[in-house]
């Protein structure tokens, strides 16, 4: 079974490149001390620091790398792309790997079967794109958007967010005319007295409070719309729950605008993670992190009778750029190779084996997720279901040192977001150090 190997921690080299770090770099940055080293290369699951220690990476740079660190296909397709063309700037020029990446998005992702491509660098800018889109279309001036959501963070999208207060702090005033309304969260409902006995309470609340007390659904452009909500903690709707939304929303002609960002790719065991409803077909879909497996890119997707707007209306010098397409175009092809499906294989197993974690420690709950876009909790005890997010932070910290990369999620989540590549070995690796790192911190 492969292993991480760890020499020192922090290393001398580490601690001299942080030293540097903290004259030049931005404080803004949320280094709050869980990790204790600076890559330097990586291969599939696997990184190593500028001191030569081996960790095994289940975060993927941020849900970034679909296909693994430096995956050899991506590489190859960089570097031939980057000898012939590195930039021309898609706002006002024609470039083939543009055209040929529009026509595969066009092909996979779900919604119309006419459909419309608008290229940026980041997550974030597709958000842009998708608020714009959605007012321009349909002239009307109001969003909604979930609490707990993560859609960016410059000013429309962080408009849009509603994950951490630190994020929004000092900002105001954002752009107005964003309403929040609670996510269908079922492991921790707020609606249980109000709405008792279910049936999407969460969307009762949106017609009955919202629709009648804040907001005339004709004024509404789009609903931002996470089919599992990523940094507000990885939480998964009911089924069925999606397709009641889509529903309601095309009753209002209300935009569902599909934020794919972090659960799209691959990442759930499907290509999109809205795929998991039959029949639900998004009008705007955002795409960017997995997309180019490394590269900056993020992709605004929209049937044609929605992306409707003029020349000049929106555009972008560097998105779309001809490397990052390239990048992308591989990495489509490595997912549809294999990849997704090996997601929801290992995925499921993965799953299941924090099921049973869970069963055996009274502070791990609420197991949950699709494909690998997983997570659990850390709680004072499963009864209250009570955050804890001091220990939380010592489980992610104690199984750095022993050589996992994992991440937060939410109030007291722990998330699982290997490369999609990751074996069960490779699985297994994680769950023996994720065991021993409980015992420790627990004293069991």
């Amino acid at each position: 079974m492969p292993k991480p190997e760890i020499r020192k921690l922090p290393g001398p080299e580490f601690e001299a490149l942080v030293k540097r770090d903290k004259k030049y770099i931005s404080p803004s940055y949320t280094r709050d001390g869980l990790y204790s080293a600076a890559v330097e290369r990586g291969e599939g699951v696997w990184v190593w620091d500028v001191d030569g220690n081996k960790f095994l990476d289940f975060a993927a740079g941020i849900a970034v790398c679909a296909t693994g660190h430096c995956h050899p296909r991506v590489v190859e397709a960089i570097r031939e792309q980057a000898g012939k063309l590195m930039h021309m700037s898609g706002t006002d020029f024609y470039y083939p790997p543009q055209v040929n990446l529009a026509e595969k998005l066009a092909e996979i992702v779900p919604g119309s079967p006419n459909k419309r491509v608008f290229f940026s660098n980041s997550g974030a800018e597709a958000v842009e794109a998708g608020m714009k889109l959605a007012r321009y279309h349909t002239r009307r001036p109001y969003w909604l958007a979930y609490y707990g959501a993560f859609h960016g963070r410059t000013f429309g999208a962080l408009s849009l967010t509603s994950s951490k207060a630190v994020q929004r702090e000092h900002f105001a005033p954002l752009v107005p005319q964003v309403i929040h309304v609670p996510y269908p969260d079922c492991y921790r409902c707020v609606f249980n007295e109000t709405y008792p006995g279910c049936d999407f309470a969460c969307l009762k609340y949106v017609e009955d409070v919202v629709f009648k007390r804040e907001v005339d659904p004709e004024e509404v452009a789009g609903f931002f719309v996470e089919p599992i909500q990523g940094e507000g903690g990885y939480n998964v709707p009911p089924q069925g729950y999606m397709k009641a939304l889509r529903e309601l929303l095309s009753k209002h002609g209300i935009l569902f605008i599909d934020d794919e960002i972090q659960a799209g790719m691959g990442r759930t065991g499907k290509m999109f993670a809205i795929e998991h409803e039959d029949g639900v077909l998004p009008d705007i879909v955002t795409i960017a992190k997995g997309i180019a497996s490394g590269m900056p890119l993020g992709a605004t997707v929209a049937s044609s009778s929605v992306m409707d707007w003029q020349p000049g209306a929106h555009a972008s010098t560097f998105g779309g750029n001809p490397v990052s397409c390239a990048a992308a175009l591989a990495t489509i092809n490595e997912l549809e190779s294999g990849l997704v499906d090996n997601a929801a294989k290992v995925g499921a197993y993965l799953k299941g084996k924090l099921e049973d974690l869970a069963e055996r420690w009274e502070h791990v709950a609420n197991p949950r997720g699709r494909g690998l876009m997983l997570a659990v909790d850390i709680t004072r005890s499963k009864e209250s279901k009570e955050s804890w997010p001091e220990k939380r932070n010592a489980v992610i910290r104690q199984a750095f040192m022993r050589g996992l990369i994992i991440l937060p999620c939410g109030g007291c989540g722990i998330r699982f977001i290997p490369a999609l590549l990751v074996t069960r070995e490779e699985a297994d690796t994680a769950l023996s150090i994720l065991a021993d790192t409980l015992k420790e911190v627990f004293k069991r």
